[in-house]
């Protein structure tokens, strides 16, 4: 899994460079740009290259200049805390509980620990393609609910509020929504199983009823979500260094963060963009 890219000038590169940059994307999953050295302006500009640059709904997590970069730290400047640490430990793509997931991720690390951190993956469509034919049945024409309300991150203004407030909050602004259990990927025309630990709660078959018991986790456990030690053969430890610039293919990777165990200084930017393609074919109509 993965492709490196050496010698991309983001800002200045053709269009057509980045059509390829893309379909390198879609193919190989994670592209590292190499040597970049951007500023927060910059790297807006270049998701806003790239298509349709998201915010993020909670503004604890945006960049104080610009609220386009999602920002993941644990270091704490003299104004105070600035983005959220400890993202994304656990199984997910990335606003699969927002009834329009974007395509890329844009990942730029901009204080790189020393000991190992670093992105898992799993590659949903091979996970798919390698499933056992008596699943591959049971999610035929299935769609799955998905909801933020497992990970929700208490926020500072949180603080005091009785549970049941920020509860009725959660459902209120970020209700579940539905998405096919399995779809087509739009460019590579490979099945994705669209299923994450974090958001996905339950299945239901194509008349609404749920689907077997145990079914979600049969899944969980023949992808490799369900491996705590994170060696099941379908999960990829993507590691970074500095001036790296990561893109990633949100429809068909699910990710979890690696976070050592002992304190050091980190700091990530994201920048996420709905390409010009749907995410998957017939999104809305359902």
């Amino acid at each position: 899994m993965g492709a490196a890219v050496e010698d991309l000038d983001p800002l200045n590169a053709p269009a057509a460079d980045l059509t390829e940059l893309k379909q390198l994307v879609y193919t190989h999953r994670i592209v590292v740009l190499k040597a970049q050295h951007l500023s927060s302006a910059d790297f807006v500009e270049f998701g806003r290259r790239l298509g349709e640059v998201e915010t993020y709904y909670q503004p604890m997590y945006h960049h104080p200049e610009h609220k386009e970069i999602f920002v993941s730290s644990n270091v704490k400047t003299d104004e105070g805390q600035v983005g959220v640490p400890q993202t994304g430990k656990f199984w997910h793509h990335d606003y699969s509980f927002m009834p329009r997931p974007f395509g890329l991720t844009l990942i730029y690390p901009q204080v790189v620990p020393q000991k190992n951190r670093g992105t898992f993956f799993i590659d949903m469509a091979k996970a798919y393609e390698n499933l056992p034919d008596g699943l591959k049945k049971e999610v035929a024409g299935t769609r799955s609910l998905n909801s933020v309300r497992r990970y929700f991150k208490i926020r500072p203004t949180d603080v005091y509020r009785p549970i049941s407030e920020v509860m009725a909050e959660i459902e209120r602004e970020t209700p579940a929504v539905s998405h096919p259990t399995v779809f087509p990927h739009p460019v590579t025309g490979e099945t994705v199983l669209y299923i994450s630990e974090a958001v996905t709660y339950r299945i239901e078959n194509a008349d609404g009823s749920p689907a077997r018991e145990g079914l979600l986790d049969d899944l969980f456990a023949a992808c490799g979500q369900a491996d705590t030690t994170f060696e099941h053969e379908n999960i990829h430890l993507q590691t970074f260094e500095k001036g790296d610039l990561l893109i990633w293919d949100n429809r068909a990777l699910v990710h979890r963060a690696l976070h050592t165990v002992s304190y050091e200084p980190t700091v990530s930017h994201r920048v996420t963009v709905h390409d010009e393609h749907p995410f998957y074919p017939g999104i809305g109509n359902a």
